[in-house]
């Protein structure tokens, strides 16, 4: 029987990072000044740096809050002038947080959130319908976390943080003459976060945190075959047409500088710089226990799909001004990287250059409780698609909003 090679990036779009899934979107204030991070106004401030929950001014803060995001993806191969454009259905990442001092100089807290995860619809017939079909992915990062302060001005934290994903892809397999699907919902890892936070007057905010790379493993992931039963025995499926699967998927470390300066006390500006280390996303490895559908020619049931991820820069800029003691209007500004060439493209994690223009309202409702609402439109630019392993060519555009909700209490 010929070899098949599934041009695969199983759980990669938990990897992709700019323009792709990782989605920047752990807090509504945060979102509405371009995602920027030295804020320690409430607990939202955990994801990005543990440390800040010694300047929360409460002594109890929650947060907690939903977004969605939609993207459209459009792709033309312009040898034939055939055009796809996917059915993305609307994503709803959410995160919830809480922080609570125990002594002046420790605090506690935990976050929940959803950094990783989108769904990538194709037209059934598209061109790239080998690659990939639907991809369905999610991922929560569970991150409890403490923070000590070393001094009026300083402080120290860290968090440990246990990962948990899960994906579904279906993909055509036209040489078997069907589709096969692939399953993990056990997949997971765990890393951890440490940053400082600095306010050493009252007009400056500064964040420094790091969070550690996470190689999530994919024990006993499931491969279903929907072909003839007959073409079962040469593959090594099982009765029901299926076979598992190992994989160790790396989650990259991060590192981000924030600034906020007070221009006065009714008008601050922020600044954030962050590198995302994805050069060492090189390929990704799947170990088939059965079929014989890898790449490899001392092994047929592994398969190795090049990615040369490299690693990213972005810079954010956002404001905010109080217009009055119940509201606060806030803006941004973010540059996103993508983290592949032209040459590298991957059809299952679409990935941009994109400029990103934010914006979003504060609302004070009563003593301690807050609401916060933000918006976000991403502005791709247009690829020119190069991929000669996937023999993938043509051009792909994009475009993309956001839009969030969050609620905020906190207990002086």
């Amino acid at each position: 029987m010929k070899k098949i090679v599934l041009t695969t990036a199983l759980l990669a779009g938990v990897l992709a990072h700019a323009g792709g899934f990782r989605v920047s979107l752990q807090g509504v204030k945060q979102l509405a000044m371009a995602h920027t991070s030295a804020h320690a106004e409430d607990a939202s401030v955990t994801f990005f740096n543990p440390a800040g929950m010694s300047f929360i001014p409460s002594k109890l803060s929650v947060a907690a809050g939903g977004f969605g995001a939609k993207s459209i993806v459009t792709y033309q191969n312009l040898s034939t002038l055939e055009s796809y454009e996917t059915n993305n259905p609307l994503g709803t990442p959410v995160y919830a947080a809480i922080a609570y001092k125990v002594l002046d100089n420790v605090s506690v807290g935990f976050n929940l959130s959803t950094p990783f995860g989108s769904t990538i619809e194709w037209p059934s017939d598209w061109a790239g319908r080998e690659i990939v079909q639907r991809l369905e992915l999610k991922a929560f990062y569970f991150q409890p976390m403490i923070s000590f302060k070393l001094a009026p001005w300083a402080s120290v934290g860290g968090s440990y943080i246990y990962a948990k994903g899960s994906v579904n892809w279906d993909k055509a397999v036209t040489q078997l003459g069907g589709t096969l699907n692939l399953t993990d919902d056990k997949a997971s890892g765990s890393g951890f976060g440490i940053g400082f936070y600095f306010q050493p007057d009252e007009k400056w905010d500064i964040s420094i945190a790091y969070r550690s790379p996470i190689d999530m493993e994919a024990k006993n992931g499931k491969v279903s075959f929907d072909i003839s039963p007959a073409l079962y025995p040469s593959l090594g499926l099982d009765a029901a047409g299926t076979d598992s699967f190992k994989a160790t998927l790396p989650l990259v470390n991060e590192y981000t500088v924030g600034v906020t300066y007070k221009v006065t006390p009714k008008w601050l500006v922020s600044a954030d710089f962050n590198y995302s280390g994805w050069d060492r996303y090189s390929q990704l490895t799947l170990d088939f226990a059965n079929a014989p559908i890898g790449n490899q020619p001392n092994d047929p049931t592994v398969l190795v799909s090049p990615k040369n991820f490299k690693s990213t820069q972005t810079w954010r800029v956002g404001t905010q001004y109080k217009i009055n003691d119940m509201i606060a209007a806030r803006a941004g500004y973010y540059y996103d990287q993508s983290p592949y060439t032209d040459e590298n493209f991957q059809a299952e994690t679409p990935s941009f250059d994109s400029n990103v223009i934010t914006a979003g309202l504060g609302f004070n409702i009563a003593k301690g409780f807050g609401v916060d609402v933000a918006g976000a439109i991403a502005l791709p630019k247009s690829r020119d698609v190069k991929n000669s392993f996937n023999n993938f060519f043509g051009q792909a555009k994009a475009k993309a909003y956001y839009f969030g909700l969050g609620l905020s209490y906190n207990v002086f």
